[in-house]
């Protein structure tokens, strides 16, 4: 059976030309992308999510919203981040920006939230246009938020991506901050880190914490706080291999003292996305290729997920799982999640307070011949670890051709969210309205009152049922003899390069262009 799930978002309260700026792109006004999600660490009733508002086609969106729930999830209320013009930002708070994206959420033990975004003054990166990293605090656990802090602010020739911000779950006056900063001329993107020691009433100076040199860059940076204190940020670092190949891996840097100081990379394994498409049409989905995502157990056992195309020869993506069992120093070899021999993407992972593992994420297993694309949003939950895992349906199969475009790619989102509450996971997705082209998406929590341990999928029943005579179910393992060949290595590449000049369309040049199309 399918799990109950609760509407978040609603119509846009943004108002006509609230940015304040000549329109540029297509503009898809009420479809929210992009969640995030946290819960009170007091009172795990309390939700607070947030999520892009009225996305823009090239790049960004008119806002951030924000949404609190003090029932677990089943009933909200909306407030926008005043991080943007048409969220309520000004010159005189601090929010004076046209668009939005990146959205994070956190909260601190003494039930503080913080919530951070990415913004820009243009539509695009022109002369003159102004990136910068924002974060706004809660003290009504997300009923109203102050004004905006100004982590960085850049003009031509840096630009700041992919941010997420992370309370320290053992003491509430320490707040962690990070991402990745580009050079202009492929000059290098470090990680950057900022952090408050005092509950948000000040923030230190963002700084680099890793740098892997020039021509290569790292993104996707999230910081996890392990039992023992270490913290620990997983990225994705991208490197210039040649005028023709860009590859990708995975790797952690440490801090044993709250982000003073940090280890040398660890190395995970090599990211092997090759990125998701429709398969009749052949128009791509900006799915999470390019990103990871980070969990850490009461143990404090780590385990990262992500997109990759190991577990086949290359031919699509599964979801792939590590863990390491010694603060991020190793990590085990890769291994498969998702049940279904067809695409899967954009993974989320979290584990509850028992140990159990669950990872969330979107396939096509019910995908057809016809025109559209229907997506399913799946849980799949291991009680040992990761060895073995026991899958749940969280949204039958909804139309993703209906979803806003970004850059002429399918998009629901960079990344979506899973986090739990008592003794059950509540995945916080994305899904279209499948053909209201005035409402193309919303957003959706399942707080899974109905998962137990034999909860599974009827379609998911059917396909185990078939297991030992079709091959709908693969190997979790990576096939023997499998080796990163030239094909491989040439569609890695090429995914990453498109997924990149999404974001940054000046990407990879000699020169960062000086009106670049596509904010993130």
């Amino acid at each position: 059976m399918t799990d109950a799930q609760f509407l978040v978002s609603a119509p846009s309260p943004f108002t006509l030309n609230c940015d304040g700026m000549a329109a540029a792109g297509t503009l898809y006004q009420n479809a929210e992308v992009e969640p995030h999600v946290a819960v009170d660490p007091g009172n795990p009733a309390n939700l607070i999510g947030v999520w892009q508002q009225d996305r823009w086609s090239n790049g960004s969106s008119r806002g951030l919203m924000s949404a609190s729930s003090a029932d677990g999830g089943q009933t909200w209320t909306r407030t926008p981040l005043p991080v943007s013009r048409c969220g309520g930002g000004t010159f005189a708070n601090g929010g004076d920006y046209a668009r939005a994206t990146d959205p994070w959420v956190t909260f601190a033990p003494d039930g503080s939230a913080y919530a951070m975004g990415l913004v820009t003054t243009g539509g695009s990166f022109e002369a003159g246009s102004v990136n910068a990293m924002l974060v706004v605090r809660s003290t009504d656990r997300g009923r109203s938020w102050s004004a905006p802090t100004t982590l960085i602010r850049d003009g031509e020739g840096f630009f700041n991506d992919k941010n997420t911000i992370t309370a320290d779950p053992f003491n509430a006056a320490f707040v962690y901050a990070t991402w990745d900063r580009l050079v202009a001329g492929d000059a290098g993107g470090p990680t950057y880190f900022a952090r408050t020691t005092n509950g948000g009433a000040s923030w230190e100076a963002a700084r680099a914490i890793y740098d892997p040199g020039p021509a290569s860059q790292t993104l996707g940076n999230v910081i996890v706080v392990a039992p023992n204190g270490t913290l620990v940020n997983l990225f994705t670092q991208i490197d210039r291999v040649s005028a023709t190949v860009t590859a990708a891996h995975l790797d952690v840097i440490r801090s044993s003292d709250r982000g003073v100081t940090w280890s040398p990379p660890a190395r995970i394994a090599d990211l092997l996305a090759v990125g998701t498409r429709d398969p009749q049409s052949n128009i791509p989905v900006r799915d999470g290729s390019d990103l990871a995502q980070i969990a850490v157990a009461p143990s404090g056992h780590l385990f990262v997920v992500w997109q990759d195309a190991r577990f086949n020869n290359g031919t699509f993506d599964s979801i792939a799982i590590s863990r390491s069992t010694d603060n991020g120093v190793t990590w085990s070899a890769p291994s498969r999640v998702s049940a279904a021999n067809v695409a899967a993407f954009t993974p989320s992972v979290h584990v509850r307070a028992n140990g159990d593992v669950g990872v969330s994420y979107y396939d096509l297993r019910n995908n057809t011949a016809a025109a559209s694309l229907p997506t399913d949003y799946w849980l799949a939950r291991s009680g040992d670890g990761g060895l073995t895992w026991t899958e749940t349906h969280v949204a039958t199969a909804f139309d993703l051709t209906t979803a806003p475009q970004a850059g002429g790619a399918y998009f629901l989102g960079d990344y979506q969210a899973l986090v739990s509450r008592s003794n059950v996971f509540v995945p916080f997705f994305v899904k279209t309205s499948n053909g209201d082209l005035t409402n193309r998406t919303d957003v959706y929590a399942a707080p899974a009152i109905t998962v137990t341990a034999q909860n599974v999928s009827p379609v998911l029943q059917s396909v185990f049922s078939r297991r030992m005579r079709a091959p709908e179910i693969q190997s979790r393992s990576v096939p023997p003899g499998f080796r990163i060949d030239a094909d491989l290595r040439r569609d890695v590449s090429a995914r990453v390069e498109r997924n990149m000049r999404w974001r940054v369309p000046a990407w990879g040049e000699a020169t960062m262009q000086a009106a670049p199309t596509s904010p993130p």
